[in-house]
């Protein structure tokens, strides 16, 4: 089945060029099935490329989903034009009284950041609060996790001495959980930031579990609230290029970044970097549609609370 998104969305002509099946709202408003209601709260600086990457994945189940899409009202993207933001996304006070099955937030620049210096964290955190009440699951990427984490249970973060970067073999605790279905013994994640949670701060809240985990990365995602919750430290809806943008990107700025691990063949950012994460992406963003929001969210979306 397809995603339902947005007329005129430039996503949608990127991902039929890779004869992936999405479908406009004109053409959705004429099939009787009532679709998931996904809402994407897209903190990246390339809102259109992190928009593909995200739509990409959520295509990719049996599923019809309808998406929205949040901005944060205080803040203007420097990197996406007006008239894109003005079209397809949305404020807070618009989107508040509706329900969604299920809800992403993305990852942020803005890690190196106290959480509380942030310019759009108070927006943010009643965004999250909203959140427990009007969406039945939500994953929170990169550092939305560590800020949700943060908000929800006083779990804080940590810098690194160097950026995580590149892409990292990960295990995980338990091959029963759902999220984990047809997963690979061993799968790779892509990381790129330059902060951290800790396993040990986790194991002593109440309610939360680290459900995989990574000797070089640490810890890649954890879950609340019996998969209310699923906080993921990776970036696994990132495309064969990102990374390689962002270390290009660094680079040119004359920042101190080391070539991503596990990412270029033998080393060298002339080659074509191989995509070793694929496979879980698809398996993780097609189980979390399946298991933890279309199996678990009630009917009637006014019944979510």
């Amino acid at each position: 089945m397809p995603v339902n998104i947005p007329d005129r969305l430039p996503a949608i002509e990127l991902l039929r060029k890779e004869n992936i099946f999405v479908m406009d709202q004109t053409r959705a408003s004429h099939q009787d099935i009532r679709p998931l209601k996904i809402i994407i709260l897209n903190l990246m600086p390339l809102k259109i490329t992190t928009e593909t990457d995200l739509l990409r994945l959520l295509s990719n189940s049996p599923l019809q989903i309808e998406v929205d899409f949040l901005k944060i009202k205080g803040h203007t993207p420097k990197n996406t034009p007006v008239e894109h933001m003005q079209a397809f996304y949305q404020d807070f006070e618009v989107l508040e009284k509706n329900n969604y099955d299920g809800m992403i937030i993305t990852g942020a620049p803005v890690e190196h950041l106290p959480f509380e210096e942030v310019s759009y964290w108070d927006e943010m955190k009643v965004i999250m609060d909203w959140a427990q009440h009007h969406v039945f699951s939500t994953l929170y990427v990169c550092w939305a996790a560590q800020a949700g984490l943060y908000h929800h249970y006083g779990v804080p973060k940590y810098p690194l001495e160097s950026k995580m970067f590149g892409v990292f073999k990960h295990t995980f605790s338990d091959e029963k959980l759902p999220i984990f279905r047809g997963f690979d013994d061993e799968f790779y994640v892509p990381h790129s930031r330059h902060t951290e949670i800790r396993k040990e701060d986790i194991e002593q809240v109440d309610g939360l579990s680290v459900i995989s985990f990574s000797e070089e990365s640490g810890v890649n995602m954890v879950v609340g609230r019996n998969g209310r919750q699923l906080f993921a430290t990776g970036h696994l809806e990132y495309s064969r290029y990102t990374l390689d943008a962002e270390y290009r990107r660094d680079l040119a700025k004359n920042l101190p970044i080391r070539l991503p691990v596990n990412y270029y063949p033998g080393n060298n950012p002339e080659n074509r970097p191989v995509m070793l994460w694929k496979s879980a992406a698809n398996l993780l963003f097609t189980n979390w549609l399946n298991y933890y929001v279309y199996q678990e969210t009630p009917y009637n979306l006014a019944e979510i609370h």
